[in-house]
């Protein structure tokens, strides 16, 4: 089962360095993350999410190659990748994979205006390496899917080293 993590920052910067951060982590084997986005809530309130993947332009890419495919039945290759592609645009911007963003949206509304939040959905980790490689950022935890007490010493090990 996934654990949910979400970390405020005071900045959409810091929160983008710990999400690239994460994801190089990641590359390195040390979490194995199933989504994880960046929460920004801008100066006049409203709030941006920033996937870690576009669905849209991986169903499109896929729409297009299929479209492509079925045009080339009908000798009109080109005309099947258009509607292809188009297609599965449309359907990528509709799936929702990871973390919903109902309630991302409706978490970061209560950070202040120009803070924004890293969301993580995490697999597994080796906790020590990863907490090691965070605590430079701090952050505040904001909301877990831990026990009390994993939460408590989560939150004590994140702002371990901040000056």
């Amino acid at each position: 089962m996934a654990n949910m993590f979400v970390v405020a920052y005071p900045d959409v910067a810091t929160a983008t360095k710990v999400r690239n951060l994460v994801i190089d982590l990641q590359k390195q084997q040390l979490i194995v993350l199933q989504d994880i986005v960046v929460a920004e809530r801008k100066p006049d309130g409203k709030i941006k999410l920033h996937q870690m993947a576009s669905t849209t332009g991986a169903g499109a890419a896929g729409g297009a190659l299929w479209g492509g495919l079925i045009g080339l039945i009908f000798f009109m290759p080109l005309l099947g990748m258009a509607v292809g592609a188009a297609t599965g645009a449309a359907a990528g911007s509709a799936a929702d994979y990871g973390i919903d963003d109902n309630f991302m949206k409706q978490l970061s509304a209560e950070l202040k205006p120009g803070a924004a939040a890293v969301f993580a959905l995490v697999e597994s980790s080796t906790r020590d390496k990863v907490i090691e490689a965070l605590q430079p950022y701090g952050g505040q935890l904001i909301h877990t899917s831990l026990s009390k007490e994993q939460e408590e010493h989560l939150q004590a090990a994140l702002a371990g080293q901040r000056a």
